[in-house]
This record gives C-alpha cells, sequence and structure tokens, in this order.
C-alpha cells in the first residue's frame, strides 16, 4: 500500500484494491446543517483542493453536496464521492432501494464509493444480503467501489466467508486514542484501506500534552498532527468542518511528516475513549 512520503496534496490519492484511486483527505459532512452550510462547507473545500466529500443517507445532506460537487468548477470525475447505508435499510432488495434513493439525492450518475454505514442489522443474513446487493450495484455502475464502515475484524471474517469481493474501505473512528493495531494489519494484509473518521476527536481531546508538544515542535496545530499521524500510517483521514479556516487548516498538513518516534508516542496514547454513539465490538 502507499505510504505516506508519496503523498504532496489533499489530492494525492491510494489506489484501492477495486482499482478506483481515492483521495487522501476528504471533507465530512456529519452532523453538517443540511442546506447553505453544507453547500458552503463542500464548495470552500473544493476550493481549497479537496477532491473528496464523505456523506451519508443518515446525515440528511446528500442533496447539498450533490448540489455543490454540481456546481463546482472541478469537473466530476476529480471529485470522490463517498455514501453510506444506513443500519435500517440492511437486506438485498431494500439495500438496492436505498443506494438509488442516495443516487437521486446527490443527482450525480454514480457514487464513487458506497459503504454499509454500520454492521447493526436484524440479523447476519441481512448484512450479507446487503452485500450481494452492494455486489449487484456495483456491476451496474451505480457505484464505482464498495466497502464498509465501523466492521471490526471480526464482521470482515464474518464477511470473507461470504463473499469473494474484498471491501475497498473499512471505515471506522481512528485517532491515537482508538488505535487498533488489529484492525490495521488486518486490512493491510487483505488490501483493505482503512479510513478514519473523526480523526480530531470531534477537537474532545486536542489538549492532550505529548499531542500539543509535537505540535509546537512543528510549528503546526494539534489537529494537524492528528490528520497527519493518520496518513503516516496509511489511513484516509476524513476531518469535518463547516468553518472556511478549519477546512484551510485541515489541508495544510502535506509540508510536514512525524518522525518514527514521534508516531510511537502517538501511538501509545491509546486508551479506548471512543466519541462515537456505539463500540463496533459490541454489535454482534
Amino acid at each position: 500500500m502507499a505510504t505516506s512520503a508519496s503523498l504532496e496534496s489533499p489530492a494525492s490519492r491510494f489506489k484501492l484494491n477495486q482499482g478506483v484511486e481515492i483521495p487522501v483527505l476528504g471533507l465530512g459532512v456529519f452532523q453538517s446543517p443540511p442546506g447553505k452550510p453544507t453547500r458552503q462547507a463542500v464548495t470552500w473545500a473544493l476550493e481549497a483542493g479537496y477532491r473528496h466529500i464523505d456523506t451519508a443517507a443518515m446525515y440528511g445532506n446528500e442533496a447539498d453536496v450533490g448540489q455543490a460537487v454540481r456546481a463546482s468548477d472541478v469537473p466530476r470525475e476529480e471529485v470522490f464521492v463517498t455514501t453510506k447505508l444506513w443500519h435500517t435499510e440492511h437486506g438485498f432488495e431494500r439495500a438496492q432501494k436505498a443506494a438509488h434513493h442516495s443516487l437521486k439525492e446527490l443527482g450525480t450518475k454514480y457514487i464513487d464509493l458506497y459503504l454499509i454505514h454500520w454492521p447493526r442489522a436484524n440479523s447476519p443474513a441481512d448484512r450479507l444480503g446487503s452485500w450481494r446487493a452492494f455486489e449487484k450495484l456495483q456491476r451496474e455502475g451505480v457505484c464505482r467501489a464498495i466497502g464498509v464502515s465501523n466492521y471490526t475484524v471480526r464482521h470482515l471474517e464474518e464477511l470473507a466467508a461470504h463473499s469473494q469481493v474484498v471491501p475497498a474501505v473499512d471505515q471506522v473512528e481512528f485517532h491515537p486514542f482508538v488505535f487498533d493495531p488489529e484492525l490495521l494489519g488486518y486490512c493491510d494484509r487483505h488490501g483493505i484501506r482503512l479510513e478514519a473518521w473523526s480523526p480530531l476527536t470531534r477537537g474532545r481531546r486536542l489538549e492532550e500534552p505529548t499531542l500539543t508538544e509535537i505540535a509546537t515542535a512543528h510549528g503546526k496545530t494539534p489537529a494537524q498532527v492528528l490528520i497527519r499521524w493518520g496518513l503516516e500510517h496509511g489511513i484516509i483521514e476524513i476531518p469535518k468542518s463547516i468553518h472556511r479556516e478549519r477546512i484551510l487548516e485541515n489541508a495544510q498538513v502535506f509540508d510536514f511528516q512525524l518522525s518514527p518516534p514521534e508516531v510511537a508516542r502517538l501511538d501509545g496514547l491509546r486508551d479506548d475513549h471512543r466519541v462515537g454513539m456505539w463500540n463496533p465490538a459490541e454489535i454482534p
């Protein structure tokens, strides 16, 4: 897999196992209010050089993401759009219907990456039915790549036992405080690219002394160090913001690198204090 040494800008890309290239830095729009706030954030991100926007059906702002992408001067084929299947829509038929609804909301011809948002389902059969639907949607060109979100090694192994199609991406909460070497190693071995949601801990851990010390040493902010830490591990980063100055700040992470000892110090901050609403390990 590509490493941080090859990254030069937000538009730098990793090649996924399904042949699609994904920009290493994206704008997340979780909890971005529908309407002008989301449209403006996406516009600012694209102006700043982002080429990756991450939304979901549950966020309620797919239409605004699509509108901002279409209104941009950036060609559609250069913008990577991710959206997700909510867990209440699991199952072969429901998942297909949900995907087409998301496509209509986005107003685009295709989805670049479609993810199972959570492994929560009425049964493993429903969860696997969703994946079969994803395979069909990919064959039909509705989505260019398919993957999962919030899957643990156990969930990935369940999927591997019933499908020949390996997820392109596993999007999970991932930052130094929720650092999972086992999951990272599993994904590396199987060609799955990890992607981090809430890489900035929703601002809750930015005053951690080790983090601030390393940030000061590089003349960077703690948020920039957290993003760079993920990139050093070969992880796709999708920080969220609706503020222009933060969107710009989060993109200014390609002019420095962390040393191996600094990365190790940040790895050592792991305490499993999550900011997400569910712990995937507790999902059957």
